[in-house]
């Protein structure tokens, strides 16, 4: 099964509170954190709500 590296690159500051539990869900606190999380309709579901705010890459 493949694998996302997903990136925060943008502040969680004044973002709204479901978008930054969603960042939180996905083990992103802060800027430059990154986290590695199966390619499957969850993760795609997280990416699709808060893309804005990440960069993701195909492991």
């Amino acid at each position: 099964m493949a694998n996302l590296k997903i990136t925060l690159v943008k502040s969680l500051n004044g973002r709204l509170d479901k978008h930054i539990a969603t960042a939180n869900s996905l083990g992103l606190r802060k800027i430059g954190d990154e986290t590695v999380q199966p390619d499957n309709e969850q993760t795609r579901g997280k990416i699709a709500k808060i893309g804005y705010l990440l960069k993701v890459t195909e492991e």
